[in-house]
């Protein structure tokens, strides 16, 4: 598919191309709202994970740690209510951070295919290895959310696009590597951690995205499995 055109691409798989408007954007965090006094379901796991004193009780400090927290990734509401979404993307963070140096350590990930891009939809982590050599990562990226799922399986990256720019909502989508129809690695403005999702692709930071795009090419093999959580 080296000549086709960016309309054809389009084609195949409209959803996984464009992000919503804004998240493609990288709309900037929310303002900060008023903070609750309500203590959360999550409020010890919260309070640990943030180094707050582990008490269960929500104080006007606890709040406004959670409420940067909350600013800063994009969940909304920002009251600072350690809830269930809050808790979510923490308890993410440590499980992705539990993997260490070692993401394949399950060894889902093909190790007979020489360069290959790794995703992992369960902790969504991403990276490249070369057999069973790790090449760069693992690192956390944004993949599509309910009803806009990344899908599974082993692909291959048939096109890129450094420059790419959606021809539906015409927003900018930096470094795309695209592997299943409209799904592609790309870089986005937004927190890995930003819920719900992407519509499909890969998001990434910057840094990420470019280092991607300087050690794969087309032809390269891609490997997804597992399931984003919450869908």
């Amino acid at each position: 598919m080296r000549g086709m055109s960016r309309r054809g691409v389009v084609a195949l798989g409209v959803t996984g191309l464009v992000a919503p408007l804004g998240l493609a954007l990288g709309a900037a965090p929310a303002q900060a709202a008023s903070c609750t006094t309500r203590t959360g379901p999550y409020q010890k796991q919260v309070e640990k994970f943030l180094g707050r004193p582990v008490d269960g009780r929500q104080s006007a400090a606890d709040c406004k740690a959670i409420q940067a927290f909350q600013t800063k990734h994009g969940i909304t509401p920002n009251i600072g209510y350690a809830g269930p979404v809050t808790w979510g993307v923490m308890d993410l963070m440590n499980k992705q951070k539990a993997v260490g140096s070692n993401p394949n350590k399950d060894g889902k990930c093909p190790v007979n295919k020489g360069r290959i891009a790794c995703v992992n939809l369960t902790l969504q982590l991403s990276w490249i290895q070369d057999g069973s050599r790790l090449v760069y990562g693992p690192v956390p990226v944004r993949t599509g959310r309910d009803g806009y799922e990344t899908r599974t399986g082993l692909k291959k990256i048939y096109w890129r696009d450094i420059d790419h720019v959606s021809m539906i909502y015409h927003v900018p989508m930096p470094y795309s590597q695209f592997f299943d129809g409209g799904q592609a690695f790309h870089s986005v403005g937004l927190s890995m951690w930003n819920p719900p999702g992407s519509h499909g692709c890969v998001n990434m930071t910057t840094t990420d995205a470019k280092k991607y795009w300087s050690l794969l090419k087309q032809g390269d093999d891609v490997f997804v499995y597992g399931r984003k959580p919450g869908t």
